[in-house]
C-alpha cells in the first residue's frame, strides 16, 4: 500500500476512548473509606451490625464486578459529571490518579447491594465505560 493511504500505527491496534482512559486503582481501600462506610451504615443498620459489617468488609478479599451491574444490583441513580464529587473522580481518573476500590454490603432481604463507600467513584467510572471492572470488597 502506498504510506500516505495507510493508517498510522497500522500494525497496532486503535486504542479506544475506554481503553485509554481506563481507572486506574489502589490494591486496597484507604483506611479512611472504612468509617465512611460505617457512617453510611449507620443510618439503617444497629450500631452492632454496622461493626460487624465493617469488619468484616476489611476482611473480605478484592473482587471485581463490571459498573452496569453494581448499579443493577444497587438500584441507585446515576448521578451526573454536574455532581460536584463525580465530575472530581472523573477528573482524577482522567488524570490517571488512582481510585479506591469500592466497600459494597450484601443486603439479601431486600434483594440489593449496597454502596457503603464509593457511589460517587462508581458513578464516574460508569460515565466512562459501563463496561470497567471495579475492585470491590463485599461482605
Amino acid at each position: 500500500r502506498h504510506p500516505r493511504t495507510s493508517p498510522p500505527n497500522w500494525r497496532n491496534p486503535i486504542m479506544t476512548r475506554k481503553q485509554t482512559n481506563s481507572p486506574i486503582w489502589l490494591d486496597l481501600p484507604e483506611e479512611h473509606d472504612y468509617p465512611a462506610a460505617a457512617s453510611y451504615l449507620s443510618l439503617t443498620l444497629p450500631r452492632k451490625k454496622v461493626a460487624n459489617v465493617v469488619a468484616s468488609l476489611r476482611k473480605a478479599k478484592i473482587v471485581h464486578f463490571k459498573a452496569k451491574d453494581i448499579f443493577r444490583a444497587s438500584g441507585l441513580s446515576l448521578l451526573g459529571i454536574s455532581n460536584s464529587h463525580v465530575e472530581k473522580d472523573r477528573k482524577k481518573i482522567l488524570k490517571g490518579v488512582s481510585l479506591s476500590p469500592l466497600l459494597l454490603v450484601r443486603a439479601p432481604e431486600l434483594r440489593k447491594v449496597i454502596v457503603a463507600d464509593g457511589y460517587h467513584r462508581l458513578c464516574a467510572v460508569y460515565g466512562i465505560d459501563e463496561d470497567a471492572l471495579i475492585p470491590c470488597k463485599i461482605a
